[in-house]
């Protein structure tokens, strides 16, 4: 399927002299995607290194002396996407995937999600076990919207990947936090998180239990990291003013 992507991030940084900004907004050829095409416009993105992360992902750092106290950033661009059952395989310039083990401050494990969970030979059965136990959470929170709410391990969608991460690191296995565009079956399109987790045949495989289901066709991968703060599509220094205003646009071929 071709999607054809439009995003627009307008935010204020109030009147710094000088600021930086750390983009990951840029997708890779995948087993999954092919990009067509894709273009960055924002002031000072012409003159942009361009690098390699320590995650495999193209960042881009972009500087300017005296920017204007409101920024708008352009991302457009066509992905060609396949239906690979969630299945990534090895990426040039993975790191080791031992590095996805280690827990951050957002991926600590809910125990009541790994209970009576243990890795062993059929690793694919244990984690659509534990997307759908994830998935179910988020489901039981998102029933008792309005509602006094108590609990700590209460979800929202944008912690589903953190906690599938962290159950799937407690388990030994492991998984690292993506970030990209989703069109969902409503026609709406949306900046989105989902995990991959490691399999020793299959390499990364992704899990989105926001959706309950592996990434298809209607998933666009921009980067991956650690958890939500390592692969923010856009860091700021100094940091926005107030909250930016985004809109996405995707159409599906």
């Amino acid at each position: 399927m071709k999607l054809t992507v439009t995003h627009t991030l307008t935010f204020s940084l109030g009147t710094p002299v000088r600021a930086v900004q750390h983009l990951l907004l840029t997708p890779l050829n995948t087993p999954q995607q092919r990009v067509e095409r894709w273009s960055i416009a924002m002031p000072g993105f012409s003159e942009a290194p361009t690098f390699r992360d320590g995650f495999g992902n193209r960042a881009h750092v972009v500087s300017q002396t005296r920017p204007e106290p409101q920024i708008v950033v352009t991302v457009s661009g066509s992905v060609e996407s396949t239906d690979k059952a969630g299945v990534l395989g090895r990426l040039e310039y993975d790191p080791m995937p031992a590095l996805f083990r280690r827990q951050t401050a957002r991926t600590k494990p809910d125990p009541a999600l790994i209970h009576g969970l243990a890795d062993g030979p059929d690793r694919i059965a244990l984690l659509h076990e534990l997307m759908g136990r994830v998935s179910a959470r988020l489901e039981q929170s998102q029933s008792q919207d309005g509602q006094s709410q108590t609990q700590a391990t209460d979800l929202s969608p944008a912690d589903a990947a953190h906690a599938f991460i962290g159950a799937a690191r407690a388990l030994g296995i492991p998984a690292r936090y993506v970030t990209g565009y989703l069109l969902d079956d409503a026609g709406e399109a949306s900046i989105h998180a989902w995990a991959e987790a490691w399999d020793e045949r299959l390499g990364w495989i992704g899990f989105d239990a926001t959706c309950n289901l592996c990434p298809a066709d209607a998933h666009i991968r921009l980067a991956s990291g650690l958890d939500a703060i390592g692969t923010m599509p856009i860091r700021s220094a100094p940091v926005w003013t107030a909250m930016p205003v985004e809109t996405v646009e995707i159409i599906a071929e």
